[in-house]
């Protein structure tokens, strides 16, 4: 049994990444329900938080039905994350996490984030007071170093545990790299083969199917596997990982119904949450997922990504499952690896 404090998790949990601009309330429903043990919001700027930003405060919004959950923050002053932690302990998490892996500039450059790979002591300095701060368990997610010459996650592996991390994500790519290139797992196998290191090690960085994720699982030894950008419009990832792992059988790709059905539920959920104008807008990323690899769907999606009135949008998804149930096609395997398009992580 994998836990995180007192949080149990499952034999082999499958996590959803935070991811920015993703992983709202909307979106880790469906995933919840598809099988993901375990959620995270998206990251939350801690300066943002003492500064009373009201966006910043209704990405805090966490509901039962989604535990266990987990906050993520990042921020680089002391005083501002200290501050911060008190703040979502009021939310009433299951964990903290903290964010030392997001790779975009204006993050990583302000000794946030990613940034911080380049200033471990202050690394340490900010997680421990974290630490100290919250009953809370918290965990951190990085990466594996800022670049192919300065790969450090051995040693940050063993000082955020010695401070009193109770587990740790590894996206197995520099910041340098982006999202870029290849995640190069064997850096996490060898945090897991490091005797010292005693908490759970979750691996994060290229799993986009079933048989990566038992092939992963097999060669580098994670505790467990965080999904992120693979999940983006098509939530059934972590159920067909699941099935696969139980049976060693692929589960067909979701059909229209599924996906129609999935496109509606995130839209409501979207408007409910964020409004009318917010909630369709925000929409407009999912659409291309949601439909990837369906024959002349471009027209379709050109309508769904423009179109703002939630009525006429609920109508351009009833058409698209109309015209696709009468039609006789089928989703190759590649049509349902989804696209990498950039989040932070």
């Amino acid at each position: 049994m994998v836990k995180i404090g007192n949080v149990e998790l499952g034999e082999f949990p499958l996590l959803l990444a935070p991811m920015e601009d993703v992983s709202d309330p909307p979106f880790r429903k469906l995933c919840k329900a598809q099988g993901a043990d375990m959620v995270y919001t998206e990251f939350i700027s801690a300066d943002g938080l003492v500064h009373n930003a009201k966006q910043t405060f209704q990405k805090l919004e966490i509901f039962d039905y989604e535990r266990p959950v987990g906050i993520q923050y990042f921020g680089g002053q002391l005083e501002n994350m200290i501050e911060a932690a008190e703040i979502i302990e009021a939310k009433n998490p299951d964990v903290i996490d903290i964010n030392f892996g997001c790779p975009v500039a204006k993050v990583a450059c302000r000794m946030a984030g990613a940034g911080l790979l380049r200033d471990i002591p202050q690394m340490i300095r900010l997680t421990e007071a974290v630490v100290k701060t919250t009953n809370r368990p918290v965990t951190v997610k990085t990466r594996l170093g800022w670049d192919d010459s300065t790969i450090n996650i051995m040693e940050v592996a063993e000082r955020l545990q010695d401070v009193g991390i109770q587990a740790l994500s590894i996206h197995a790519r520099t910041r340098a790299q982006m999202y870029k290139g290849e995640a190069n797992w064997e850096w996490i196998a060898r945090v897991k083969d490091n005797p010292r290191i005693h908490i759970p090690i979750f691996g994060n960085g290229d799993v986009n199917s079933p048989q990566k994720a038992l092939d992963y699982k097999k060669r580098f030894g994670p505790d467990g596997i965080m999904i992120g950008r693979a999940s983006i419009g098509y939530p059934w990832i972590f159920r067909e990982i699941k099935h696969y792992f139980a049976t060693g059988e692929l589960l067909a790709p979701p059909n229209i119904h599924e996906r129609v059905q999935a496109a509606h539920q995130h839209l409501s959920d979207s408007l409910a949450w964020k409004g009318p104008k917010l909630g369709v807008l925000e929409m407009r990323r999912h659409y291309a997922p949601y439909f990837k690899g369906l024959p002349d769907i471009k027209p379709f999606r050109a309508r769904l990504v423009t179109e703002m009135e939630p009525a006429t949008l609920f109508a351009i998804l009833e058409e698209i499952e109309f015209v696709y149930s009468n039609l006789d096609y089928v989703l190759s395997d590649e049509a349902i690896v989804m696209e990498m398009t950039d989040t932070c992580g």
